[in-house]
């Protein structure tokens, strides 16, 4: 059995090889590009960011909404769990089509 503290070292180092390595290698490609960023493009990216960020907000509350009211109907009927389960994965949609918006938006 692997000892926690060699779990612990391995997940951050793990977790730190995927942040920092991209990082890295995205600086250098954007400072070698270093392209002006117009008015329009800004816009956009603000319009991408509002699109997606406010997507995942509205699912995160019906989810917290539907979630608690699957909670109370699994308690009361049991054999309501598989329309539970498809309600409380519908609000994922509403998120990916933010997602999906904001990757037209920037093109």
């Amino acid at each position: 059995m692997i000892s926690k503290r060699f779990s612990k070292h391995l997940f951050f180092g793990t977790f730190l090889g995927v942040l920092l390595i991209p990082a890295i290698a995205l600086a250098q490609e954007a400072a070698v590009e270093a392209a002006v960023v117009t008015t329009g493009a800004g816009i956009k990216t603000i319009g991408a960011a509002l699109a997606m960020g406010l997507s995942a907000i509205g699912a995160g509350y019906a989810q917290a909404k539907i979630g608690s009211a699957g909670q109370g109907t699994l308690a009361e009927r049991p054999e309501e769990r598989v329309f539970v389960l498809v309600l409380t994965a519908l609000p994922e949609v509403i998120a990916l089509l933010g997602f999906v918006m904001a990757i037209i938006l920037n093109g």
